[in-house]
């Protein structure tokens, strides 16, 4: 079927514009693509009857999408308007204000045009990230001033009310009473906090690696593996690295741990195998006697990104299973291996991504079918909500799991030992450390890379060493 006859298709009279008829050609072939130049004319025909409706629906989403887009920039301005008061109640000055609405307009701006230009074809995008960070930096703190300018306001009007019906009035004055200077001065002080803390999660954080140890005790542990360590790493999210010498030096505090196993639980990259290319040497580096075991993330089997045909991602997976082969990494797919010394052994068992709300491919029948009840297990699952829904449920033991994912949000409030906080404990009830269950433990490691967000603010990258001790633990 030629083109003209396409066009004499679209010419009948279903929409009489000549400027809508052009919209819709336009939509045909680039939007839903319902037209085939190959297939016969009885296609056409079939899709022909419902064109109208399709067209509207689409015109439709798209007046809607625009209407959200210009509520929430409106929003956006007005809460920023709002926040400036703090700064106008400090100093009458034109220059600070300028400085104010100029940097807003441009890292507002850059995110709405970084955002509505992403193209998920194209893998990770450190434009929107960086667009994305800077958004976070400016406009945070700004909700500590309009929390605080809210807080006045309310005073103010009750202020206000209470001047109005007990006190008397002059003409000269005005029902609100100016702002007070030293609460703009104290709402600047307090923003200046979350600022500097995101600047320096932003620029020195995301690579303020940590090595939290622990020593668990286990009374059915083989003797043979009495002080056994374990080096846990997770979510190493490959695409988002910027600088080798942190990465260097981040491979070698894992190879100074000596530990006797590496376990690393998911998500080598963000979008597509090829983002650990420039990785792939440094990480095949990392050493233990016993080897290095690993699964798959929510993150390593190319969901996250617009595929031109399922073939190359089908591949990209490939080159995923290759990669990890090539960097002496022992992926467990839905299986088990033994370590053994000396006539007694540990399994090691790893399972595909397995989460709440995410891809369930994770197997634990189908991982333990070489495994019995009396051996010591540990498992490798990337999500911890698997650990919540599936593992403490299962009617095998599982003496310790090892998870990632979370990230801990890469946000949050941590004092070792004493406090943790992050928004992400909304989402996740198990998001970061040691959990223990039923004489079963969860720990969630906090992530050695990142991602969207391009920093850490009081969650640090984790490097996890934990030593299995044969016994009871002893309570000081």
């Amino acid at each position: 079927m030629g083109t003209s006859t396409v066009v004499s298709v679209l010419e009948q009279p279903i929409i009489r514009t000549e400027r809508i008829v052009i919209l819709m050609k336009w939509y045909i072939f680039f939007e839903l693509k319902i037209v085939n130049l190959k297939k016969s004319k009885t296609i056409v025909k079939k899709f022909h009857s419902s064109l109208e409706t399709k067209v509207l629906w689409y015109f439709c989403a798209k007046f809607l999408k625009m209407i959200r887009l210009i509520i929430f920039i409106g929003i956006v301005l007005a809460l920023d308007f709002y926040a400036l008061q703090s700064l106008r109640s400090v100093t009458k000055h034109p220059l600070p204000t300028i400085l104010y609405v100029f940097c807003s307009l441009v890292v507002f701006g850059n995110f709405i045009f970084q955002a509505l230009s992403f193209d998920r074809s194209s893998g990770i995008n450190h434009g929107f990230y960086t667009a994305f960070a800077l958004l976070v930096l400016f406009y945070v703190p700004k909700f500590v001033l309009i929390f605080a300018m809210f807080g006045e306001d309310i005073f103010r009007f009750l202020e206000a009310v209470y001047n109005k019906v007990v006190s008397e009035k002059t003409e000269s004055e005005t029902f609100f009473k100016a702002r007070r200077k030293l609460v703009g001065q104290l709402a600047l002080g307090v923003a200046s906090i979350p600022f500097f803390s995101i600047l320096y999660g932003i620029t020195k954080g995301k690579y303020n690696f940590k090595t939290l140890k622990y020593t668990l005790f286990f009374e059915d542990l083989p003797k043979e593996f009495d002080g056994y360590k374990i080096t846990q790493i997770s979510d190493i999210h490959s695409g988002s690295f910027d600088k080798k010498e942190k990465i260097e030096y981040a491979i070698d505090l894992i190879n100074k741990q000596a530990s006797d196993v590496i376990m690393f639980t998911g998500d080598l990259v963000n979008t597509r195998t090829s983002e650990m290319e420039p990785w792939k040497a440094m990480f095949s580096k990392l050493s233990a006697k016993d080897g290095v075991f690993s699964v798959l993330g929510n993150h390593d089997y190319g969901d996250y990104m617009r595929w031109p045909t399922k073939e190359d991602k089908t591949k990209n997976f490939q080159d995923m299973l290759a990669l990890q082969k090539e960097m002496g990494f022992q992926l467990l797919l839905n299986e088990s291996r033994f370590i053994e010394k000396n006539g007694e052994r540990i399994a090691i068992i790893g399972v595909e991504n397995w989460g709440k709300g995410f891809k369930q491919k994770g197997d634990l029948k189908k991982a333990t079918s070489q495994i019995s009840e009396d051996d010591f297990k540990i498992l490798l699952s990337h999500d911890p909500s698997h650990w919540e829904y599936e593992v403490t449920k299962d009617k095998l033991h599982y003496q310790l799991t090892l998870s990632g994912h979370t990230h801990g949000m890469q946000f949050g409030i941590e004092i070792p030992g004493v406090f943790k906080w992050s928004p992400i404990k909304w989402r996740y009830k198990y998001w970061a450390g040691l959990y223990k269950q039923a004489g079963q433990y969860l720990n969630v490691n906090r992530g050695f890379g990142f991602l969207a967000f391009p920093g850490r603010v009081g969650i640090w990258p984790e490097i996890t060493v934990i030593t299995l001790k044969k016994g009871k633990e002893v309570v000081k």
